[in-house]
Order: C-alpha cells, then structure tokens, then sequence
C-alpha cells in the first residue's frame, strides 16, 4: 500500500493510525534516508501505544524502550556494520519479548530481518514536507 503525507505531523498521524492494528511481536522495518520522516512515524506510532514519554531517535543508545500498550522498542541501526555489532545491541533477544519492534536504518540488517517483517519504505515526494510512503506486509 502506498500513500502521500504532507507534513510531519501527517507521517505521525499514519504511524498512530497503523499502531492501534498492532497486536505484539510485530517487527516494523524502516527504509529510508535522513531526514525522510523515520522517526517522525515512530513518534506516532508510540502515541497509537500509549506511549507517555517522548519518543527520540536512538543513534548512540542503539535502542530505546518504552512502556505502552505493548512494549516499543526502537532501534537505530545507522552504525551497525557487522553480525557483531548486530548481536551487542541484543537485536535477537527483543524479537522474543512480544513488543513491537521499529527499526530505522533497516538497510544496514535486512538479511537478518525476520521473514514476517513489516517493511515501511520512505521517500521524498514533489514538496519540501511530502513523503511517500510504502508499507509492504501489513494491511491499514
């Protein structure tokens, strides 16, 4: 499926939108460059959970947890490089908490992503604010 948002808070509202579906043990693969709307969505989609704290991206933590609904775990996979890497950040032991897992920088793992994985695909459209956006796996 795929779909326009305008604005910020639009790409927030699609991610609070898809998260009200979610059911636990989901993991949500996100694609796209800097500054293309990864965490923007993932601040919906922490809203759409029931998240209380603000949500920010993990860059040097790797992964941010919060308390909601069901678990949300974010991940910033922009440094991770090597199996090794993958491994230290305890990557494998959240796909068996039943939390929802998002990744940003899902490039830099895709062959380690689990087969039911929710692909999420963020590009630039015709505005400055336009993204288009592209979930493969996952009925809205």
């Amino acid at each position: 499926m795929k779909m326009t948002t305008t604005s910020p808070r639009e790409t927030e509202l699609l991610g609070e939108h898809l998260a009200r579906q979610l059911k636990g043990g989901e993991v949500l693969a996100l694609f796209g460059g800097m500054g293309m709307g990864k965490t923007a969505f993932t601040r919906g989609l922490a809203r759409g959970l029931d998240v209380q704290e603000p949500v920010s991206s993990p860059t040097f933590a790797l992964v941010n947890e919060y308390a909601g609904r069901l678990p949300l775990y974010h991940f910033d996979m922009y440094r991770v490089t090597s199996w090794d890497d993958l491994y230290s950040t305890g990557f494998f032991d959240y796909l068996e908490t039943g939390g929802v897992l998002v990744i940003e920088w899902s490039e830099n793992i895709e062959e380690a992503l689990p087969e039911n994985t929710v692909k999420i695909i963020f590009k630039r459209g015709n505005g400055e604010n336009d993204r288009e956006i592209e979930i493969e796996g996952l009925e809205l």
